[in-house]
């Protein structure tokens, strides 16, 4: 078997930086990683997912369950286990692993042949990442079996890292998804006016980013004076407010930005409140840079809300996004959903991609709320989809 030493990832069609996973790896005290989520095998596997099972895993009484197994240092013992008719699939992308096994129709089948596959490769294995979360209760039982002196450990945060400073391609696809979600947004807020309900924005919103080519994931949308965001048959009424915050995915990268919209002429107040968001925002945007340490960003939010007529209604939240809508980097461990702050201590890097959200909720005037998306650059930042952040007129 070759090892990885010496070899240029691009001219061997690998599609992460191998040389960072062998690191992440020897860190954690791990011989080698079987990947089972969605994120990760697509991520391993630079953007492939069978098309068949992409939205919908289940196979009859099982799970579509793919597996790639890397041990580092040797690119040539790499695989992936694929569902049964999964040929389909795998005869047309062009793969980097050596070994492609496409015969599991099911999770519990996945699990043992990949056990079995990585004993062949490494028998002196004792400690294997997988990971947990997402791995169902009768793979992991088929492991346990199959490697009985093997100490599983949960690997999400290794890969977790492993995607958090994205390529230039995987930028330039997030990118123009932010960009296509703002825009179905605009349209949206264009094709609506009062008397129509928030289950109807929302669906209007799906058709709109449908049609631009990406995948509608949800969308969070509040009216009035309400901070339900559930759609529902709640009627949007003259002068009140619009709030889309939606998440879609492009190639499997999701956009996830928020944007106002008023049946009507926006007040005074209006103007005042959205403008408070803003310049939390700003200032936020302000404070990115490579080098900059993570849990910076919320120390400079909350000296800028801390100022405002408004901050008692205020919240502000920091996040990486990707091909999960919350990843690494991890900024915070009081955010929704909730979760170790792993990077609030730790510079951020060239490549990041982080959410900045800021949001009021206004007893009177509803919630009132902006997403952005922006890259870290070595010099600052770079704001995408960043059209719309005003009031956006319905029905203009």
């Amino acid at each position: 078997m070759s090892g990885n030493a010496g070899f240029s990832t691009v001219a061997l069609g690998v599609p992460f930086d191998v040389a960072k996973l062998d690191r992440l790896l020897e860190e954690a005290g791990l011989d080698a990683v079987l990947a089972t989520s969605p994120h990760s095998t697509r991520f391993l596997l630079g953007g492939y997912r069978f098309f068949l099972y992409d939205r919908l895993d289940p196979i009859g009484s099982s799970r579509y369950v793919p597996v790639v197994g890397y041990v580092p240092g040797r690119l040539d013992d790499g695989f992936y286990v694929g569902a049964g008719n999964e040929d389909w699939g795998t005869d047309v992308a062009d793969l980097w692993v050596p070994s492609v096994l496409n015969v599991s129709w099911s999770s519990r089948e996945a699990a043992q042949l990949a056990a079995r596959e990585l004993g062949r490769r490494l028998p002196t294995a004792t400690r294997v990442g997988v990971e947990l979360p997402f791995l169902p209760a009768d793979a992991l039982r088929a492991l346990v079996a199959e490697l009985p002196a093997v100490e599983l450990v949960d690997a999400s945060a290794v890969l977790d890292e492993l995607r958090a400073v994205k390529t230039a391609e995987e930028l330039d696809t997030m990118r123009r998804g932010s960009s296509m979600v703002v825009d179905a947004m605009l349209a949206t807020f264009g094709a609506l006016a009062a008397g129509a309900t928030t289950r109807e924005a929302s669906e209007l919103l799906r058709v709109e980013e449908t049609r631009r080519g990406l995948t509608f994931d949800y969308c969070l949308v509040a009216a009035g004076s309400s901070l339900n965001r559930a759609p529902s048959s709640q009627v949007i009424g003259q002068g009140d407010v619009l709030s889309l915050d939606s998440g879609a995915d492009l190639a499997g990268y999701t956009a996830d930005l928020t944007r106002m919209g008023i049946a009507g002429e926006p007040t005074a107040r209006h103007g005042e409140l959205l403008g408070e968001v803003d310049d939390v925002l700003q200032r936020v945007r302000g404070a990115v840079r490579a080098g900059a340490i993570g849990g910076e960003l919320f120390t400079v939010a909350h000296a800028a809300i801390d100022a405002l007529p408004d901050a008692a209604c205020m919240r502000f939240l920091a996040h990486g996004t990707g091909l999960l809508t919350h990843e690494a980097p991890r900024l915070t461990d009081r955010g929704s959903p909730p979760y170790p702050a792993t990077h609030r201590d730790l510079p951020l890097d060239a490549g990041m991609v982080l959410s900045l959200e800021c949001q009021v909720a206004d007893p009177e005037h509803g919630f009132i709320k902006l997403e952005d998306t922006v890259f870290v650059t070595e010099d600052g930042f770079e704001a995408v989809g960043d059209q719309g952040r005003g009031w956006n007129g319905l029905g203009r």
